[in-house]
This record gives C-alpha cells, structure tokens and sequence, in this order.
C-alpha cells in the first residue's frame, strides 16, 4: 500500500524565516500552491513538493515540536478507507481542489499526525 514518502508539513511563527531558511539556507525552490484558504507555501526539490509550510496558525503550547504530519504516497483508496473503518480509526477523508488527489487523515496511537495521498483517478 505505501510506497514513498510524499512530504512533509511545517508550522511557521514567521513566513518570511521559515522560507529564508529553506530557500536560502537549504536550497529548496517554492513552487505551485493551491489555494488552501490560509499562508503558507511548497517547496520544490527536484520537481517535487516536499514541504509544505503552514503559517497563520496558533503554534501549539507546549511547543513539543513543529512538524504537523508526515505524508506519505499510497494506493488503494476504497481499501484503505475500509480498513481504517474496520479498526475504528477516526480519520476524515477530502481532495485537493480541481480534482486533485485525494487525502486521508488520521493520526497514529501516540498522536502524530498522518496523511495518506492517493491519486486523483481513484475512487471510492
């Protein structure tokens, strides 16, 4: 089911920091980023998004971290909803906009937050 990692997700306090460093300090080109609604950015590496930057958000108290979630490429759908479901794993279910992929979220015992993307000729 799962074959790659697809990205990850940072919270930022400053925009304009988080991206200095990872455009200035580590070399990641931003690229292409639908409009979610709320700031932030995608870094590019070598063609793919590989990070993704959430700002405008409260940080979380205590700071125990800012990695929001990993992402990871997977195929499958329908059978990895069913499965999560027979388990009595909450997640939620949504595609990106412009018949996008699609994702689900949950998050594993302990709490870090996973997301699975599927690709958008999928279905349920």
């Amino acid at each position: 089911m799962i074959h790659a990692l697809n990205h990850f997700t940072v919270l930022s306090s400053d925009l304009d920091r988080t991206l200095e460093f990872y455009v200035g300090a580590l070399g990641l080109e931003p690229g292409p980023r639908p409009d979610l609604g709320f700031p932030g950015a995608w870094l590019y590496a070598s063609g793919q998004a590989v990070l993704h930057v959430v700002a405008g958000r409260t940080m979380p108290e205590p700071r125990h971290g800012v990695i929001d979630h990993v992402a990871l490429s997977a195929r499958g759908l329908a059978r990895t909803k069913a499965r999560l479901e027979a388990r009595g794993v909450d997640h939620t279910q949504r595609r990106l906009p412009g018949n996008g992929p699609w994702q689900i979220f949950c998050e594993d015992p302990d709490g870090a937050g996973i997301e699975l993307q599927f690709p958008a000729d999928e279905t349920l």
